[in-house]
């Protein structure tokens, strides 16, 4: 039940930790109203998820790992892509929501800001449960009770996280929110483009592609699987969906890590530290 546990709770913490981010700040932006479209989002991901589990566990063994791979280096890929769009908003928008709310609240609902919101949360939560799914369902062949028992109180785990997150962030100061939350989001998001390079690397070496010295490790710390330090252990886990960490990472998998960390890392900071550099690209259009 242990290792149910920590597949659910590594899984659901992504996604906690997103949704919880994006529920404060429509709080925080005067979007109160805004926050069921992500939850329809998040509602329809966990049904979405419960089906295709369903349909997985009845013909179990038809998914091939090929295919769990690639799915999950593109899902991770396209976490990615909607993590940043977000990151660049709030860094470039967000100082100038409270004077400009709304208008905007009126022109966004014109322009179908309300399925935009419902995909975010979509796309958030169903690429985490499509994954618990592909990891959970064999456990469960085996065990159901222990996986069932598992995956609920880790994704109650995630929940609590979640609401953690939307309590601290509606509370505290607009423009520190956004700096705090967009380096969190930077954090969460280079490791999931390593992670999806990493993924991408496994689907191209069981296709028999020879990438070359990118595929080699370019570190492995030795940590045991069952060391509560492995990225998959309670602990590590914890660390590598905060962080991107892995005991063992390929060459590509550090360097576009790395690189994400370099480009975003800098570009928030100097955002906030010094908006009198970015006054052009945050001065509204007229």
């Amino acid at each position: 039940m242990l290792g149910q546990y920590i597949i659910a709770l590594r899984e659901g913490l992504e996604a906690a930790l997103v949704t919880g981010i994006i529920l404060a700040f429509l709080v925080k932006t005067s979007k109160r109203d805004f926050t069921r479209y992500i939850w329809v989002g998040v509602g329809t991901a966990v049904i979405v998820s419960g089906v295709v589990a369903i349909f997985i566990w009845v013909i179990y063994g038809d998914v091939s790992e090929k295919g769990a791979m690639l799915f999950e280096g593109i899902a991770a890929l396209l976490a990615v892509v909607v993590i940043t769009s977000m990151i660049l908003w709030m860094a470039l928008k967000g100082g100038r929501l409270n004077q400009e709310m709304e208008v905007k609240v009126k022109v966004a609902l014109q322009k179908g800001t309300m399925m935009t919101l419902i995909g975010l949360g979509f796309v958030v939560v169903f690429r985490e449960g499509f994954e618990s799914v592909l990891f959970l369902v064999p456990f469960a062949v085996t065990d159901f009770i222990g996986t069932l028992v598992g995956a609920l109180l880790g994704i109650g785990t995630s929940v609590v996280f979640a609401f953690l997150i939307f309590k601290v962030g509606a509370r505290i100061n607009l423009r520190r929110f956004f700096y705090l939350s967009s380096l969190l989001l930077i954090l969460l998001a280079a490791g999931l483009a390593g992670y999806s390079v990493h993924e991408l690397i496994e689907y191209q070496e069981v296709q028999g592609v020879d990438l070359g010295w990118v595929s080699l490790d370019a570190f492995n710390l030795g940590i045991p699987q069952d060391s509560v330090f492995h990225d998959e252990g309670i602990v590590g886990s914890v660390f590598a969906v905060m962080f991107g960490y892995a005991v063992e990472m390929e060459w590509a998998r550090v360097l576009v890590h790395i690189a994400y960390l370099i480009i975003f890392i800098p570009f928030t900071v100097l955002v906030y530290e010094k908006p009198e550099m970015f006054c052009g690209l945050t001065k509204k259009k007229r």
